[in-house]
């Protein structure tokens, strides 16, 4: 029983790992002018440029702001393989542990008991104490 705490820490562990390994983030970074202004991973960044002006004159008039996107990618699936898509080796290895698996668990065979519903006769007297045979 002294082992079942660190166990349960390490699959919690490895849950996280395999949650953390299938998360995708985009970090999303402001510049003005060379300095960064803003950093914003789950929200949208703050622009220090006028918001005033359309999308038009921004593409014709150069600005010193710029931004960029930097996106973690994150496991897109987990692989499952089907059992017909392993080599022979790894199809060998896998009913060998299937095998030693299932019969490390067998039941020990019932055991006859020949005196199970025998119950002893009642004592009515010690028989010790009466013919004064004591242990030493």
């Amino acid at each position: 029983m002294k082992l079942s705490l660190p166990y349960k820490v390490f699959s919690i562990v490895l849950a996280l790992l395999v949650l953390v390994s299938t998360l995708s983030v985009a970090i999303e970074k402001h510049f003005c002018g060379g300095v960064l202004v803003d950093v914003a991973v789950f929200t949208d960044v703050d622009k220090c440029c006028g918001d005033s002006k359309s999308e038009s004159q921004e593409i014709t008039k150069n600005s010193c702001c710029k931004n960029e996107i930097d996106i973690v990618e994150g496991q897109d699936e987990i692989t499952i393989k089907a059992f017909e898509d392993l080599d022979i080796i790894q199809e060998q290895v896998l009913v060998a542990y299937a095998y030693a698996f299932v019969n490390l668990y067998e039941s020990l065979p019932k055991q006859i008991i020949p005196h199970k519903d025998y119950s002893p006769p009642l004592l009515i007297r010690d028989i010790q104490v009466l013919d004064e045979t004591y242990l030493i």
